[in-house]
């Protein structure tokens, strides 16, 4: 058996933190997820138009090996900027790989697209996403806000607001996964003529809303009517999955392979040429494999794309209108 662990979020994985912060007036915002040390981390990216920053530091095969912390920011190529923020607070707290009397902080982060959902953007020659990055940093603990919170602020879910969303689940053996997710979609998070999520049959206790089929409902093959108009690099769905199993690099990778396909199931179309999505993977190894390893990675691997479908839905349901794009709740 697998349930939601006690918060139902990315913060039931031992040895995390996440932290929001937000700008109400730019309409943007950041999460970050802190690992209390370095920790095996990973990226798999899938969309066609992605915005990242030190991904490369993430490849099995790099030196670093592992990560401090992620950051999923709003503000497309400006939200690059919140790492630093991020890495200077990191610094001062003595974090990071020790070079030459420098600690070197390892904060790899992606973007979404949110910079024409009516904020003012007029913010001159500093972007507000290094400072976002700091404050979300500072902030960090086990209870966050899911919705219009952090990168979620911003974000857009086809025709509905995007949000923050979140989730996790335990194992009756003891594994904890869990998963944030800033949805931010081309794609609709709904089945086409219904007020049902995709992602409906992976719903645990009503956690975003509880709504069924109804009758025999045929879905329509073609693109969803209630996507956002495709437009190159405007959309993107980001993600942080964790596991507290001991894995390697190479292990954790297939694991935010697997956890891709929590995407597809919880949003259509997904992984086209105008979303940049990305999923990053912390392992903290609070918890050993024992025997049968790769059976439990696999296993691992299918309970962390579940839990990704649920934190999109999640996090759409908890989205608030803003902007003139309807929340969920508004809608139906």
């Amino acid at each position: 058996m697998v349930r939601p662990g006690a918060r139902n979020l990315i913060t039931d994985v031992a040895g995390l933190r996440v932290g929001n912060a937000q700008d109400a007036k730019v309409r943007t915002g950041v999460t970050v997820v802190m690992a209390d040390r370095l920790s095996t981390a990973v990226v798999d990216v899938r969309g066609g138009a992605p915005g990242t920053r030190d991904t490369d530091a993430l490849d099995p095969t790099a030196i670093d090996g592992g990560a401090d912390a992620i950051v999923l920011s709003g503000g497309s190529v400006y939200g690059l900027d919140a790492p630093a923020g991020v890495t200077s607070l990191l610094r001062e707290q003595g974090r990071g790989v020790f070079f030459g009397g420098v600690n070197v902080p390892i904060v790899p982060g992606a973007i979404l697209f949110d910079l024409t959902n009516g904020g003012d953007k007029n913010w001159g020659a500093e972007t507000p996403y290094r400072a976002l990055g700091r404050a979300a940093a500072e902030s960090a603990g086990f209870e966050f806000a899911l919705g219009n919170a952090g990168a979620g602020l911003g974000a857009r879910a086809g025709a509905y607001k995007g949000g923050l969303g979140s989730a996790s689940a335990v194992t009756d053996d003891g594994f904890t996964v869990g998963v944030v997710v800033a949805v931010n979609s081309l794609g609709s998070p709904l089945i086409p003529g219904t007020d049902v999520f995709w992602s409906f049959p992976l719903e645990q206790h009503g956690e975003f809303g509880g709504r069924r089929l109804k009758g025999d409902v045929s879905v329509d093959l073609d693109l969803p009517a209630d996507m956002k108009g495709a437009a190159p690099k405007q959309n993107t769905t980001i993600a942080v999955v964790a596991v507290d199993a001991e894995v390697s690099a190479v292990e954790l990778k297939r694991i935010a392979i697997m956890a891709q396909d929590g995407f597809a199931r919880g949003l259509r179309p997904i992984h086209t040429p105008f979303d940049g999505d990305v999923v990053f993977a912390f392992a903290t190894g609070r918890r050993q494999l024992g025997e049968m390893r790769q059976r439990q990675v696999m296993r691992l691997g299918s309970i962390v794309c579940d839990t990704l479908a649920r934190a999109i839905a999640r996090g759409v349901y908890a989205a608030e209108s803003l902007g003139g794009v309807p929340g969920y709740r508004d809608a139906f």
